[in-house]
This record gives structure tokens, C-alpha cells and sequence, in this order.
């Protein structure tokens, strides 16, 4: 299979076979590439629905002489414990991709990805317009849908500005959400059971969608609460026998 980056003409066959409605795999197999590269091609140029060829080829050039800038000024750009900062670029992207295509957009998803790749553990507003290069307003709105969905978290410092990280607890949080839209689900799927009549076939149909996403939710709910006492009590050992004098200390 050919290397090297997707030329402008790959770039047409992909938004031709997008407009057909073909599969991933189909497009990929008729351009002779990785199912995995015309997924990532996609998602980071606006998705299936918004993908425009020359769009994404000039998006690709600009990403491309950015990371020559980076690589020509190494030297003076901080990368903490000796990162290559190119390849932290190009895994800060397909980490943003990712986020993409389980169904954030793509301001949420590089704000994200920016929070959970940051040593600092958490960034203003400020700070992630300055490094994702766009506007305030940018922000703002990706972090209104973020804490919507329990995805960041808002604290204040010292300074009494709004400052975003995400954590473990968060995973938790959201998960905890996901169930809960369920619930909502199922309460009005049994809504329409009792107006449907109890031996409808529509009604059937409904009281089944019902009982499938409650048992989601339940065991949903039960994994997140395992899975967070076992987490936390391993942290909380893993804290104590750091504090803990060795032999021969203390």
C-alpha cells in the first residue's frame, strides 16, 4: 500500500465515495490506502457530512508547515521530559480524532485533548485559546457542552479565575449521566406501553426497548461504582506505601 501523505486527488475520491455513501473500507479500498487513514482523514476535517477536498488539503499544509516551524524552533519551544514535539503534535491529532468519532465535535474534542495532555492539570480559558489558536468565544462554547456532559470540571485559583480539568471522578460523573439519559428513555418508552395498550404490538415493541436500556443502565451504574472504589483504593494504597518509611528510613 502506498505511504506518504493523501494527495489532493485522494482527497476528491474520498469526498466523491463520502457523497455515495459508501463505507470507510470501500473508499479506502478504491484508493489503495488503510481503512484507519481514510477514517482519520475524515474525522479531522469536519466528518462525513461536511468533508470538503481542498478544504482538507489546505488544512493538511497548514498542519504540515506548523510542524516544521516546531521541528525548525525545537530547541526553544519547552518540551517538559525531553518530548519530541512533533510527535506530540501528531498524537495530540489523532487523539482529537478519536474523541471525534465517538461523537464530540471537533472544538470539544481538541479542548479535551489539550486538558487531558497538559502536565499543569488544568487550564483558563485563556490559556486554551492561546494554544489552540482560536477565539475566546471558541472556547466558551466548547466548554459550556463539555461540563454539560460531565466531561470537565470547573475550579477557581488563587487569582479567582475559572480554571478546567478533567480527572478520574469524571469518568465516573459521566458515566453516572450516560445511565441516566437512559432512565429518562425508558420511563418514556413505558409512557407510551400504558397509552399504546399493554398488548399492542407497538407497545411490545416499546416495552422491550424499555427493559434492554434499564438492564444497560443498572449494570452501567453498578461497573461505575466498582470501578470507582477499586481505583480510588488502589490510589489511596498506592499513596500510603509512598509515605510509608522504607527499611532503614525514618
Amino acid at each position: 500500500m502506498p505511504g506518504g501523505r493523501l494527495s489532493q486527488q485522494e482527497r476528491q475520491q474520498i469526498a466523491l465515495g463520502l457523497g455515495d455513501s459508501l463505507p470507510y473500507a470501500e473508499i479506502a479500498r478504491r484508493i489503495n490506502r488503510p481503512t484507519s487513514t481514510v477514517t482519520r482523514e475524515v474525522m479531522r476535517n469536519g466528518g462525513p457530512t461536511a468533508y470538503r477536498a481542498d478544504l482538507a488539503h489546505r488544512a493538511t499544509e497548514r498542519r504540515a508547515h506548523r510542524r516544521r516551524q516546531v521541528s525548525a524552533g525545537a530547541e526553544s519551544v519547552l518540551q517538559p521530559r525531553g518530548r519530541d514535539a512533533e510527535a506530540v503534535a501528531e498524537y495530540e491529532e489523532t487523539f482529537t480524532t478519536v474523541l471525534m468519532a465517538s461523537g464530540l465535535t471537533k472544538m470539544a474534542a481538541r479542548v479535551l485533548t489539550c486538558l487531558y495532555t497538559t502536565d499543569a492539570g488544568s487550564l483558563t480559558a485563556s490559556q486554551l485559546a492561546q494554544r489552540l489558536q482560536v477565539s475566546p468565544a471558541s472556547i466558551s462554547k466548547a466548554i459550556t457542552f463539555l461540563e454539560g456532559q460531565s466531561l470537565v470540571r470547573r475550579e477557581r485559583d488563587e487569582r479567582r479565575r475559572d480554571r478546567y480539568l478533567v480527572d478520574d471522578e469524571l469518568f465516573y460523573q459521566a458515566t453516572i449521566t450516560s445511565a441516566r439519559a437512559n432512565d429518562q428513555l425508558v420511563e418514556t418508552a413505558r409512557r407510551g406501553v400504558a397509552l399504546l395498550g399493554p398488548h399492542t404490538p407497538a407497545a411490545a415493541r416499546l416495552e422491550n426497548i424499555a427493559r434492554f436500556l434499564d438492564f444497560i443502565s443498572e449494570s452501567m451504574v453498578r461497573a461505575a461504582e466498582q470501578a470507582r472504589e477499586i481505583l480510588h483504593t488502589r490510589a489511596e494504597r498506592t499513596t500510603g506505601d509512598a509515605a510509608r518509611p522504607r527499611p532503614g528510613q525514618g
